[in-house]
């Protein structure tokens, strides 16, 4: 089985938020979505964002909430196949009641990056590299 991510955010509006995330292009998983969490898949098979009421994520951690609108501890970055569909991702975050640019826009020709800010405040990167830029000679973890 293929190694997969589960990133977990605590939500204040469930509802919002799914409708949110389905906006931007991830697909509800209702196996593993109730009234107090819910599955968007982002990639199929790989990524998997789990939304979280408060009073579920309490039940994983007693650790207190920041509010992702003022402090921030990641920053999530998800690849897109062009300069385009990074535009159009967070073009799509925009008209879903999301924030253009909450980071500075990365444009270092063959890379280029903007991001986007959710209802809650938690940030997405989206990221386009032009493969043939990588050199052949790069380290393994440069080309990952």
């Amino acid at each position: 089985m293929p190694q997969m991510i589960f990133v977990n955010l605590p939500v204040t509006d469930l509802d919002r938020s799914k409708a949110f995330y389905e906006a931007v292009g991830a697909v509800n998983n209702p196996a593993f979505t109730d009234e107090t969490a819910a599955c968007m898949v982002v990639a199929e098979g790989s990524i998997h964002v789990m939304l979280l009421t408060h009073a579920k994520w309490a039940d994983f951690t007693t650790k207190t909430i920041p509010d992702a609108h003022t402090t921030a501890q990641v920053l999530l970055c998800v690849s897109a196949d062009s300069r385009e569909e990074v535009d159009g991702q967070v073009d799509k975050a925009v008209r879903a009641g999301g924030k253009a640019d909450p980071t500075p826009t990365q444009d270092f020709g063959f890379m280029y990056g903007r991001s986007f800010e959710d209802p809650d405040g938690h940030i997405w990167e989206v990221m386009w590299m032009d493969p043939t830029a990588i050199p052949a000679d790069a380290p393994a973890e440069a080309a990952a």
